[in-house]
């Protein structure tokens, strides 16, 4: 039984030593100041890549909403505009911020304009939907989800068709805030 608890254990080491520590890997904000995930080490962070010219951009003012109502029990949202499908992220990171704080009241963290996928797939979304990751697998559409808990482990994965007000992605988020 110790053999087996033992090798459990190392397996599990090597698991989740596999996946790159997301606090580390460097990022930009919208403004093109460095930054990593580091700074939100604590909260609950809500990774989602968006664009302006998507059908899903109206979800630009759910995940607004999600984060003024719960920023104060631990949620941060990361933007992170793209434009690897079908264009519909074209504008600089500047035209990005503007539309963002103009059409939706964005208060939530965005960062520079990034590829989620292909040759040129930043380092965060590699870790994200990589083999080691617990929810692998290729980035679909804009307005993917990651959840991270307060240790910076990916703990849900919801699609582009999920809702910020849906009960599916709120009800996952609060558990997490709780700690269950």
């Amino acid at each position: 039984m110790k053999l087996y608890s033992l090798l459990s254990l190392l397996f599990l080491t090597l698991t989740v030593s596999a996946m790159p520590n997301l606090y580390d890997i460097p990022l930009k904000t919208i403004d093109g100041e460095p930054t990593t995930l580091a700074d939100y080490k604590g909260k609950v962070i809500l990774v989602v890549n968006v664009a302006s010219k998507c059908g899903y951009t109206k979800q630009y003012a759910g995940l607004e909403e999600l984060y003024k109502e719960m920023k104060d029990e631990g949620l941060v949202i990361l933007g992170f505009p793209c434009n690897d499908f079908l264009w519909q992220e074209p504008g600089s990171n500047e035209d990005i911020k503007a539309f963002c704080t103009m059409n939706f009241g964005v208060t939530f963290p965005l960062h520079e304009k990034l590829h989620v996928k292909g040759k040129d797939q930043h380092p965060l979304y590699a870790a994200l939907t990589g083999p080691d990751s617990p929810f692998p697998g290729k980035v679909k559409w804009n307005f993917g989800k990651f959840l991270v808990d307060r240790e910076g482990n990916v703990v849900g994965r919801f699609e582009p068709g999920v809702k910020p007000e849906s009960d599916e992605l709120r009800s996952a988020v609060i558990k997490v805030i709780e700690g269950d």
